[in-house]
């Protein structure tokens, strides 16, 4: 079929590269894909969070000039509601919003106290009980979110499930990397070593500080943690460390670039994503233990919120109970312990997620949603 045969889509994001995200690299993948498959208009804001109070006016006055052009409006995420909620005062036509998870039940814990609660009080009134409402459908990139948006008062018929997916070919084309140049990426010696990686925003959600003080005292003296990414809980992943005293088996490396994280990713001898329960905190989707299955990695993570979405047990990784240290302990050991089975066992992940995952694949769903939604 040609583009001409398909909806026309008017795609809004707030949160784009070169801003670098969970959401801003989901927004341009999804984006991209669509772009390839039907015509699609992209306004996106391609300038970070401070530029938000200007970007969604703007946004709004370029939707109502291109409106009448196209056949749905696709948002990026639930904050952009608003922009649905106005264009829903003149027009009749579709809007669409991908829900990521926090873009519905955001909090501002980082915030002060009494400016906190006002945030969340107007949050509540506005974004719940008005704009939110206005949404024809939300395409949610986890089953949590879903849930969180039933919580919340969104009627569960106005959702459906389509995941997030993975540019494999950015991964396929990377090129050998050897332990030697592990060594001299992070600057250690790993002879006769294990390497488990994680990798991504260090937020308290992702757990590493419990895995650092909670399981690797419990694995063998040789399994080195190589810990990839920066947030807001780095200071508590220190203290972890210095608490441990594991200063020559934790290595807190920081946030790679693109061939650093290829690098990462295809040198570790495991993945790990040791996600906890934190309240009004969710991960709405795991795209890195995508990313790590497809450079053939044996991937252990929680069995928690967007986890369980991204990884079917057995398939592409297995999954542990969330903060059971015991058990992520012994499944960490028996991968570990046989070379050759975790090879094959990285070579049939990669298959499940080139079968099931790529963003042409994500794309045609959401194209379907979109006309059934027509």
């Amino acid at each position: 079929m040609e583009k001409s045969d398909y909806p026309k889509i008017l795609f809004i994001s707030r949160a784009y590269p070169p801003i670098l995200g969970g959401i801003e690299n989901q927004n341009y993948e999804i984006s991209k894909s669509l772009s390839e498959i039907v015509e699609t208009k992209i306004i996106a804001n391609k300038f970070g969070r401070k530029m938000l109070p200007l970007f969604a006016p703007y946004a709004l006055v370029q939707t109502i000039w291109l409106l009448p052009k196209y056949d749905v409006v696709l948002l990026g995420d639930g904050v952009l509601s608003i922009i649905g909620w106005f264009i829903k005062i003149f027009s009749d036509k579709p809007v669409i919003s991908i829900a990521h998870g926090l873009d519905l039940n955001w909090n501002s814990s980082s915030l002060g106290v009494w400016y906190e609660k006002f945030l969340v009080w107007m949050y509540k009134k506005l974004w719940v009980g008005i704009f939110l409402s206005k949404i024809d459908k939300f395409i949610a990139v986890g089953n949590t979110t879903i849930k969180e948006g039933v919580k919340i008062g969104i009627p569960e018929e106005k959702f459906v499930f389509v995941p997030n997916g993975v540019d494999i070919e950015k991964f396929l084309g990377t090129k050998d990397y050897s332990r030697r140049d592990l060594e001299k990426t992070i600057n250690m010696n790993l002879s006769e070593k294990k390497v488990i990686l994680t990798l991504g925003r260090l937020a308290k959600r992702k757990g590493v500080a419990w895995f650092v003080e909670n399981v690797m005292p419990k694995l063998p003296e040789n399994i080195v943690y190589v810990i990839s990414g920066d947030g807001p809980d780095k200071e508590s992943i220190k203290n972890a460390i210095k608490k441990t005293k594991q200063f020559d088996r934790i290595k807190l490396f920081g946030p790679a670039t693109d061939p650093e994280k290829f690098l990462l990713y295809n040198t570790a001898d495991l993945f790990v994503q040791p996600n906890i329960q934190i309240d009004g905190d969710m991960e709405g989707f795991g795209l890195v233990v995508l990313e790590a299955a497809v450079c053939r990695r044996v991937v252990v993570a929680s069995e928690i919120e967007g986890l369980k979405d991204a990884i079917t047990n057995g398939k592409n990784g297995f999954l542990v109970e969330s903060g059971n240290a015991e058990k992520y302990a012994a499944k960490i050991q028996a991968i570990l312990e046989n070379d050759d089975v975790r090879k094959v066992f990285g070579e049939r992940a990669r298959d499940f997620v080139k079968e099931k995952y790529t963003w042409e694949t994500i794309a045609k769903k959401y194209l379907e949603e979109i006309e059934k939604t027509l």
